[in-house]
């Protein structure tokens, strides 16, 4: 209680704050307790508060409430004689005019925005002073520092969200609004189809919000699988695509759009040998992926901070594809490589979620399969982390038998379908666990769903 004197002054400074919204935030709560309910969504912690005496105060109210303790002068001033700064007369006349000149209870929600608004720009000033010092220290890449100067400001946007607990009625009505909206055929209100009938009968399609892991052994064909997606989901959905590629480059993910397109081979692509039939075909598809919602980045080393600037800067966008996890950076300086994936697969789905968009992520996995004898992928296989697998809403698995197969010589091609293949989903937060049968074509490299299945 040392910043209060007998008189009640203040020490004031520089720093944004109002003394007047803190005191009427205090003196409402003094005068009746069951205000904190709806404080507290505002002022979730002391420190919003500027002054020490009001940080003490507020911190001793919550700790009374949480032991339903009841809130007074009488039982505030007993809480805070353990303070080493405690003054009894100084403290009891203090708590006495708080309450008394407290303008109105009713208003005590504008009164606690108006601290959580100063606390705000007492981060912002905090942030951009700490953005300077460590701009002013020359950083070897300033790249990093552009992302953890970015993350700073969006971690202050987020602390300002006071959504409570809603009531189960109100859900219910928002459950039935949903259905209405869906049974109308409302688009943006149905998931994004994948272009596989039977993996959106398995996963009910591509969900807003949702981190979906899409896994496999190098060489299975993730990125292809990808592709099929991002290329359904722009020409015949006509949504907004999004793909992160930290491994390709923009020029050679859009040659393999174009050769699942114009079901020309990815080699003839390469190397130029086109026929005329397929010089039309290309052109033919160049016309229609031209039109498309489909934007690219090749930015190697990209962390989620990042993403998401350039996510909000093109806004609108319908599903975000990054390939893949492993190559991608943590914002922050982690040397435990467990831990940065940690950190950056729990920032993808807080990503998904704030976005309101479904986030495909593609990792590797590690050599264990290749020690099983069928090769089958498991969970225990996701490479340098456990989080991976509980951040992700959904894990999909691609395993094609032919990929081993073509390893262990012409015998073995005899008694394997190298165009077979399958999707496992291996979680589902919203269902079922499954396995689709999909058929892979090799030159075109591309995925689609069994003729018996096909949507």
């Amino acid at each position: 209680m040392a910043d209060v004197n007998v008189s009640g002054s203040y020490e004031y400074s520089s720093q944004p704050y109002s003394p007047e919204a803190e005191q009427a935030v205090l003196g409402a709560l003094i005068m009746d307790s069951s205000c904190l309910d709806r404080v507290m969504g505002y002022l979730p912690s002391p420190d919003y508060f500027f002054q020490s005496v009001h940080k003490t105060i507020y911190a001793n109210m919550l700790a009374m409430f949480t032991e339903s303790r009841p809130i007074d002068v009488v039982t505030v001033l007993e809480s805070l004689r353990a303070d080493p700064g405690f003054n009894e007369a100084e403290t009891k006349n203090y708590l006495v005019n708080l309450a008394a000149n407290c303008p109105s209870i009713s208003n005590v929600e504008v009164y606690a925005a108006a601290v959580r608004d100063k606390y705000s720009l007492r981060r912002l000033i905090t942030a951009a002073r700490e953005i300077i010092e460590m701009a002013s220290d020359a950083p070897e890449n300033p790249e990093k520092l552009i992302d953890a100067a970015e993350q700073k400001i969006y971690d202050i946007r987020q602390g300002k969200s006071i959504d409570g607990l809603e009531r189960i009625d109100k859900v219910i009505y928002q459950t039935f609004d949903r259905l209405d909206k869906l049974n109308r055929d409302d688009e943006d209100f149905k998931p994004t189809s994948t272009g596989i009938k039977s993996l959106d009968t398995v996963i009910t399609g591509l969900n807003r919000s949702d981190l979906i892991l899409l896994a496999a052994r190098p060489g299975m064909g993730k990125t292809s699988f990808a592709l099929n997606i991002a290329r359904s989901v722009a020409v015949q959905g006509k949504k907004r695509v999004a793909f992160f590629s930290l491994e390709m480059t923009k020029e050679q993910l859009s040659s393999r759009l174009l050769s699942v397109e114009a079901l020309v081979g990815g080699v003839k692509l390469r190397t130029g040998a086109l026929n005329e039939e397929e010089w039309q075909r290309i052109v033919s598809a160049s016309d229609v992926l031209a039109k498309t919602e489909i934007y690219l980045d090749e930015t190697s080393g990209i962390t989620v901070p990042e993403m998401k600037a350039k996510l909000r800067r093109l806004r609108g966008v319908d599903l975000v594809i990054i390939d893949y996890l492993q190559l991608m950076s943590s914002a922050k300086q982690i040397n435990n490589r467990v831990q940065e994936i940690s950190e950056i697969t729990r920032n993808l789905k807080i990503m998904a979620k704030d976005l309101n968009v479904p986030v495909i992520c593609l990792s590797q996995l590690s050599r264990a399969s290749e020690q099983r004898p069928d090769h089958k992928p498991m969970l225990s296989d996701l490479r340098d982390s456990g989080s991976i697998e509980q951040d992700a809403d959904i894990v999909l698995f691609l395993y094609r038998e032919g990929y081993y197969a073509s390893k262990d010589g012409e015998e073995a091609n005899a008694e394997v379908d190298l165009n077979s293949a399958e999707c496992m989903v291996a979680k589902n937060r919203h269902g079922e666990t499954n396995v689709v049968k999909l058929h892979w074509q090799g030159e075109f490299m591309r995925f689609t769903a069994l003729e018996n299945n096909y949507g």
